[in-house]
């Protein structure tokens, strides 16, 4: 979701007044500032949410910003039986380290949930 389509949902769905709650991060005052601003513009949506909205936005935008650098090597034709090359850029990199976090982090789910069934 982009960052201006949030605005459009938060102000849709979340307007009216709910209690400060703290957030476990720390932040520049600046983005503090922000953040609070945010949350009083928006006090029905949970600061926890906001953030995690905030956060998946802003990884998006920055993953799709990553530029594509032409390999050498031949991946595949395009329809027209052009060639397209591999990129050798930050993305694939990026996308790797995702893969192995991911599967890290779900090991982990996992093992504790075995250990939690154990007891």
């Amino acid at each position: 979701m982009k960052l201006s389509s949030l605005m459009k949902y938060w102000e849709k769905e979340f307007s009216g007044q709910l209690s400060e709650e703290g957030y476990e991060i720390k932040l520049s005052l600046e983005d503090a500032a922000r953040l609070e601003a945010l949350c009083e513009m928006f006090p029905k949506y949970p600061q926890e949410n906001l953030l995690r909205d905030l956060i998946s936005s802003a990884l998006t935008e920055v993953t799709s910003s990553f530029p594509y650098v032409k390999g050498k090597e031949v991946v595949a034709l395009d329809e027209e039986g052009d060639p397209m090359y591999a990129d050798v850029g930050p993305t694939p990199n990026f996308l790797s380290l995702t893969r192995k976090h991911l599967k890290l982090l779900n090991e982990s789910k996992l093992n504790q949930s075995k250990k939690a069934s154990a007891h």
